[in-house]
């Protein structure tokens, strides 16, 4: 079934994302910051642009939103020109940044008094994911508008589900990236042991990756991380902004985080070298510079 959606953000994410929707035959108009971006998207998908977020959001039963972090969250969607301003009631925002589970409680109350519907519903999988369709996205809302969003999201997520109320799919990604911060750091110790103990490391990985020690990271990261190449998608600026939220949450809820709180160090360290926009698994410079 086709239906009228806005997107806003065509980041390295959004654009993929917001092409998935029109492929799949639903009706998109588009909104990005850089004009041009936006021209680009309906120049390759044949949807529409828009000016300011709540044009695009205009008459759209659907809108997703897929920007950096909270500030940038509250200036697409709130405010006069902000999409829940131009959302007619009824509408259902679902906002595919990675940010505060506090925020999206504090826009799921805004959006209740304007009529709307808001479901939080990160997404992981990275930008291979996103061009490719195959997207995990782990939401928080209102069962009714998660099972009404649900379709349509599946233009790009492979596995969908609902973790519970509003912040929900925050904190569930959250968990994501505590654990995605263990594992690389735990793979660059690893790899560089294998050097250092005199083995072919290719050959050790070849080996323990159809064990028990077999991850994404593993099957995607080691040939690379070996290469002394980290220009491979999720950035350690984007990691940190990620694990500083985890540990806002883990305060105020009493987990205990020791290894993502001494990675996030070793990520303090890469961007000290120069390494701000390298992607996560940089980790293994940190190992093998000398």
């Amino acid at each position: 079934m086709s239906e009228t959606c806005a997107f806003i953000g065509l980041g390295v994410m959004g654009f993929p994302m917001a092409g998935h929707l029109a492929r799949a035959g639903h009706k998109v108009t588009v909104y990005n910051r850089t004009g041009s971006v936006a021209e680009a998207w309906a120049k390759n998908y044949g949807g529409k642009t828009a000016p300011t977020p709540a044009a695009a959001a205009k008459g759209a039963k659907f809108v997703f939103v897929c920007v950096g972090k909270d500030d940038d969250v509250k200036g697409v969607v709130l405010g006069d020109s902000g999409a829940f301003a131009g959302m007619d009631k009824g509408a259902i925002l679902v906002d595919h940044t990675t940010a505060s589970a506090k925020l999206a409680r504090e826009l799921s109350a805004e959006a209740k008094k304007h009529g709307l519907e808001f479901v939080d519903a990160p997404v992981s999988g990275g930008q291979a994911g996103a061009e490719n369709g195959t997207l995990t996205v782990m939401a928080g809302g209102e069962e009714a508008a998660f099972a009404a969003a649900k379709p349509v999201i599946a233009a790009f997520g492979r596995n969908v589900a609902l973790m519970g109320p509003a912040g929900a799919g925050q904190l569930t990604k959250m968990v994501n990236q505590i654990c995605i911060a263990g594992l690389i750091q735990s793979l660059a110790e690893s790899l560089n042991f294998a050097v250092k103990a005199g083995l072919d490391a290719k050959r050790a990985v070849e080996i323990i990756r159809t064990g028990a020690a077999q991850s994404w990271q593993m099957e995607n990261r080691a040939g690379t991380m070996l290469e002394g190449k980290f220009e491979f998608g999720f950035a350690v600026e984007w990691m940190r902004k990620d694990l500083a939220m985890c540990m806002e949450e883990a305060r105020a809820c009493g987990a205990a985080l020791p290894v993502a709180a001494l990675v996030d160090q070793f990520y303090a360290r890469v961007q000290a070298k120069g390494g701000n926009r390298y992607d996560t698994s940089s980790l293994m410079m940190l190992l093998t510079d000398k």
